[in-house]
């Protein structure tokens, strides 16, 4: 495992190297891997770029997000405004069908809820809106029941794995029951363990997947 001041400036450099990043002053601190950020930012979808830019980082198990957003007399915007945005991005979003999400935002927070076919449109619907201004935060409790008929292959997945270069020699277990997916075993990075998830929601007739994967790190 790598010492917690070689982990925090590894995260620290990861940041600096994201565009969105690089002016703004967030606090890295690391502990047995587990790391904390903190500081301030002007828009959501910073504090979600720093996020997924830590998560990234070999040796980092878990994320501990206390950034704080600040925004500027340009950026802020009143519940009804951002409802209104909201409601625009999902229909020229030509992932998903507009009709299908429902929003509420309640003092700059963002939550969608309804019934989508597939997880990539749920990830897309939440895309859309993280983006705009004056967000504080987004609750995607869109919930995905594929139109899909077919009983889940495990081998299909299983399979998909295979032919992932991050994931071909690692210790996944898939099991299906229904339309609910598990993965068990051991991975090296936080972000192999997202991606054997990513993969295991393509799998036609998915409603459900509980990662239990256990990050080990070389």
């Amino acid at each position: 495992m790598k010492s917690n001041e070689t982990l925090q400036k590894d995260v620290q450099d990861a940041l600096k190297w994201e565009p969105l990043l690089r002016a703004a002053e967030i606090g890295v601190a690391a502990k047995d891997g587990v790391v904390t950020l903190s500081g301030t930012v002007e828009t959501y979808s910073k504090k979600l770029e720093a996020e997924q830019a830590t998560k990234r980082v070999n040796g980092v198990k878990a994320v501990v997000e206390n950034i704080k957003l600040h925004f500027g007399s340009s950026t802020a915007k009143g519940d009804g405004e951002i409802a209104k945005d909201v409601l625009n991005a999902l229909k020229w979003n030509w992932d998903i069908s507009g009709d299908k999400v429902k929003v509420k935002v309640e003092d700059g927070w963002i939550t969608l809820d309804g019934e989508l076919a597939w997880n990539y449109q749920k990830e897309s619907a939440k895309r859309s809106v993280s983006n705009l201004s004056g967000v504080k935060g987004v609750t995607n409790n869109i919930t995905v029941k594929s139109e899909s008929q077919e009983q889940i292959e495990q081998r299909t997945i299983e399979s998909a794995f295979a032919s992932n270069w991050t994931l071909f020699d690692e210790d996944i277990r898939v099991s299906a029951s229904g339309s609910r997916v598990t993965l068990n075993g051991i991975v090296h990075s936080y972000f192999q363990k997202e991606e054997a998830e990513r993969i295991a929601w393509n799998a036609p007739g998915v409603w459900t997947v509980v990662n239990e994967l256990a990050i080990e790190y070389n």
